[in-house]
């Protein structure tokens, strides 16, 4: 076995010359990943600027150095790119949509915002409050867009 499971983390092996660049590879996916933070979804790296152990999703369609990558996590280091699969259940919060994305079905899924609640023949002042504080809490939490 040559890599992690889950995250394709390269492992050391036995006899290995230069274990500490293995070894640093994996440490900078795990930097990374650990915080469940990326700074958002991207086809194309020539788009952004990136600082180093910042990642993003990579869409469907993606370009130059993250093709053939769709759906993976690109992770920006010095030397460049690197990349981790995404693993059914993950959960990163994407700061550019400010909502969590979970990966399910072979997709980054994301929750749209949800309006205030408001219009309607009878206005309940309580109940209105009440969902404006659980809509609060949720986009809060990252679980309900911004509208």
């Amino acid at each position: 076995m040559s890599s992690t499971p889950n995250f394709s983390l390269p492992l050391l092996y036995a006899a290995q010359a230069q274990k500490e660049i293995t070894h640093n590879e994996a440490l900078v996916l795990i930097d990374a990943l650990l915080a469940g933070v990326v700074e958002g979804a991207s086809d194309n790296p020539a788009a952004i600027s990136p600082a180093p152990g910042q990642a993003w999703i990579v869409g469907n369609a993606p370009v130059g150095p993250w093709s053939g990558k769709a759906q993976q996590i690109a992770v920006f280091a010095e030397g460049g790119w690197r990349f981790a699969p995404s693993v059914p259940g993950m959960r990163l919060f994407d700061r550019a949509s400010g909502q969590i994305r979970i990966f399910e079905a072979g997709e980054w899924i994301g929750f749209g915002a949800i309006a205030d609640a408001s219009g309607g023949a009878v206005v309940d002042v309580e109940a209105r409050a009440v969902l404006t504080a659980v809509l609060a809490a949720l986009r809060q939490a990252g679980l309900a867009g911004v509208t």
